[in-house]
């Protein structure tokens, strides 16, 4: 029997969280949903624990201190998709997911500067509401929507 191995990859991450039940949840959900790792650029966050399934012991965390730091350690031939509310955005109901990305989140607060996504994809999530999701429930709908589909 020939076993199909899987291709690509993909990790998904928060720029500037404000807090530590955020991360834990996306952890959470990265872990189920199949993440290869998750990440934080420029926590907020006091350090406290929120995963409750110890996601820990099977996928890792990667901290970096602010976005150039984050932009130096993004893997070779792997794309940047930015999950915020924006003009420029495509909706998630037709985007077709990279084989190899990582997912950036920006907190509910702020979200991710503008000038920040200028030259990466930019993707929403569809609403029947003019509010954002809380970001670990936007990441796990994007991870979500990326297993359902299948990345090409």
């Amino acid at each position: 029997m020939v076993v199909a191995m899987k291709r690509g990859y993909f990790g998904i991450g928060i720029y500037h969280t404000k807090t530590a039940a955020n991360v834990g949840t996306l952890w959470r959900s990265a872990y189920i949903l199949g993440a290869n790792f998750i990440f934080t650029i420029g926590a907020r966050y006091p350090k406290q624990a929120s995963d409750t399934i110890k996601a820990y012991r099977h996928i890792p965390m990667h901290e970096y201190r602010n976005w150039d730091d984050f932009v130096d350690h993004v893997p070779y031939d792997c794309q940047v998709v930015c999950i915020e509310m924006d003009e420029r955005a495509r909706s998630l109901t037709t985007y077709v997911h990279p084989e190899r990305c990582v997912y950036v989140l920006g907190a509910e607060d702020q979200g991710i500067p503008p000038k920040l996504m200028v030259g990466k994809s930019i993707i929403q999530l569809p609403s029947v509401r003019d509010y954002c999701h809380n970001v670990a429930v936007a990441g796990s709908l994007v991870m979500h929507d990326r297993l359902v589909k299948g990345a090409t």
